[in-house]
């Protein structure tokens, strides 16, 4: 004759969990009196124990992890270096379809997040946020060798190189060295060519985003830069400072 004892035993798994907590519960009034606090109901210990045994992704390389499975295979791209979304204008490629589609507006000229502040207009969204210091003024990081301030850390990071020195960003084509990865990417446009600023009014196509901003003021006609002396207007700075030398400085 079979046991019966596995049949008084099929239970889930959720309501063994459930159990064991009704039983310290009763232990503990025991111990300490019946309490004031409103017990949780069965559908509130359910979804508590759901919460508790939801699934978790961890990645195999660094050990982070993800609630979602589609959220890892995303992750693992950082380590295996793979990048599906590729720019059809510069052949650029990317890891996340969303990085693809800020980077596609360096192409358009598109620039959909604007400062509620002054009207300038970014790119992306944490150009924005990151100008938006500039307004309040704030700028708790400071230089420990000059007390200069800045707005971000890596600024500072950045400015104090200029007291070390340091120079880590080298070019492999030509071994140039360079303080920032920045100016660095700027540099390595010259070997590959790579013009990604195009002009809105023209075909002409430029390696820097402020060359391109100079140029299209031949279009619109903006002269921001204001000689004090004489009033005369010039595209760009470099224009205005020949100026002054030329005529106003003797």
């Amino acid at each position: 004759m079979s046991d019966p004892e596995p049949c008084r035993m099929k239970h889930t798994q959720q309501q063994t969990d459930l159990m064991e907590e009704n039983e310290e519960s009763e232990e503990q009034k025991h111990h300490h009196g019946t309490t004031r606090e409103k017990p949780c109901s069965q559908t509130e210990k359910v979804a508590l124990l759901k919460r508790r045994d939801k699934k978790s992704f961890t990645c195999t390389q660094c050990g982070k992890s993800l609630t979602r499975k589609k959220d890892l295979s995303v992750h693992m791209r950082i380590h295996t270096g793979e990048k599906p979304f590729t720019c059809d204008q510069c052949g650029k490629s990317f890891t996340h379809s969303p990085t693809l589609k800020e980077h596609m507006s360096i192409h358009t000229g598109e620039k959909l997040h604007e400062c509620d502040q002054c009207g300038k207009t970014f790119c992306w969204a944490a150009n924005l946020r990151k100008h938006l210091k500039v307004h309040s003024n704030e700028k708790p990081h400071s230089c420990s060798l000059c007390g200069k301030s800045f707005s971000h850390l890596q600024s500072l990071k950045e400015h104090q190189k200029i007291h070390t020195g340091v120079r880590d960003h080298m070019c492999f084509e030509c071994e140039k060295t360079f303080m920032t990865a920045t100016h660095l990417k700027r540099h390595q446009r010259i070997h590959t060519g790579e013009r990604p600023y195009k002009c809105s009014h023209c075909d002409k196509s430029f390696r820097h985003s402020g060359t391109l901003k100079i140029h299209e003021r031949i279009h619109t006609g903006e002269k921001p830069y204001h000689c004090t002396a004489c009033g005369k207007s010039f595209s760009c700075a470099s224009y205005l400072r020949s100026h002054k030398i030329n005529h106003h400085i003797e």
